[in-house]
């Protein structure tokens, strides 16, 4: 009998632990225990970190044939019948979650801490960086979370185009004229690659990305009101590319902390979650698109306020 395959399964913000497969079990019988779950049906599941010879397995294919390491982690997208039911009924208006706060009574202090400054060093010392594609001469820097900023990662669906932000390729490919883009996100690479290419930012033609970043590049800071946190400090990508400064990189993200070493070059953008229900409404790339061009010809960002972004109006000519 070939050995138990134990996987965990991460979807819809939960992680499932699969135990009861053998190895001669196939990726049908795997889909039918996620099933049993989820709630999730075979041939809505797409499971993502699954592969065999770089292409998704077939579903009678043995599951000792994947050569799973023990407690390998995959993740699922798909949605339960009932929520595809449900998408056209708006659910009640319970307001929105802000996993946020307010930093600005803190933050003077917190960027200019020695030992906050000393951990960015070590990131830079210490943290590689994998470029997939150099700095471009004359290029400002656009740095971009996932999570609620490009993608709603908490809603259930088949597809990641179904959870994409609208418009994202199209911001993209505009954004792409004037500013090297990078995303930078609380996770692992593992993850970040895989909602990159399930989202077909990865592989598309009209824009690339330079380089991505994980939670490794992170580091922990105390604030007095808040105790420690996490937060994304552009010090390292600064101290590692002398291409990119304070004057020339702008960051997109919808929780506000991850700015704490670096306010000025901030943008806070609007959360987008419940994709089924706001995908028709949600223009929020197209807005902060034609803001980015605005910009593009500044010398320095850091002078914005980008709190007022929806107020600008470029310098005229």
């Amino acid at each position: 009998m070939a050995a138990p395959v134990t996987l965990v399964v991460k979807w819809s913000g939960q992680e499932y632990s699969i135990s009861d497969l053998g190895g001669e079990n196939t990726v049908r019988e795997l889909k039918e225990a996620i099933k049993a779950q989820t709630g999730v049906l075979p041939q809505r599941q797409k499971l993502l970190g699954l592969k065999h010879k770089g292409k998704p397995p077939d579903d009678d294919m043995q599951l000792s044939v994947l050569k799973l390491k023990p407690n390998s982690k995959i993740m699922m997208m798909g949605t339960r019948e009932e929520a595809i039911q449900a998408i056209t009924e708006p659910p009640p208006d319970v307001g929105e979650v802000v996993d946020d706060f307010d930093i600005e009574e803190d933050v003077v202090l917190i960027e200019n801490r020695e030992e906050n400054l000393r951990k960015i060093e070590n990131r830079v010392k210490n943290y590689e960086v994998k470029i997939l594609n150099p700095p471009r001469p004359g290029k400002k820097l656009l740095v971009l979370d996932i999570d609620y900023t490009l993608f709603d990662h908490r809603s259930c669906a088949e597809t990641g185009f179904e959870l994409m932000r609208p418009y994202l390729h199209e911001f993209l490919t505009a954004a792409y004229e004037d500013y090297d883009i990078v995303i930078w996100s609380a996770t692992s690479m593992k993850w970040i690659d895989a909602k990159m290419k399930e989202l077909g930012v990865s592989s598309h033609p009209d824009y690339k990305l330079a380089f991505m970043l994980d939670s490794g590049a992170m580091i922990s800071v105390y604030t007095p009101k808040y105790g420690v946190v996490e937060t994304k400090p552009l010090g390292v990508i600064w101290g590692k590319f002398e291409e990119y400064s304070s004057n020339n990189t702008i960051m997109f993200d919808d929780i506000r902390r991850n700015f704490l070493m670096n306010p000025q070059n901030g943008l806070r953008i609007r959360p987008f979650r419940q994709a089924h229900l706001n995908r028709q409404k949600d223009k929020e790339l197209l807005k902060l698109s034609l803001y980015l061009k605005d910009i593009a010809q500044l010398e320095e960002l850091s002078k914005l306020n980008h709190h007022h972004w929806e107020r600008y109006k470029a310098p005229k000519k």
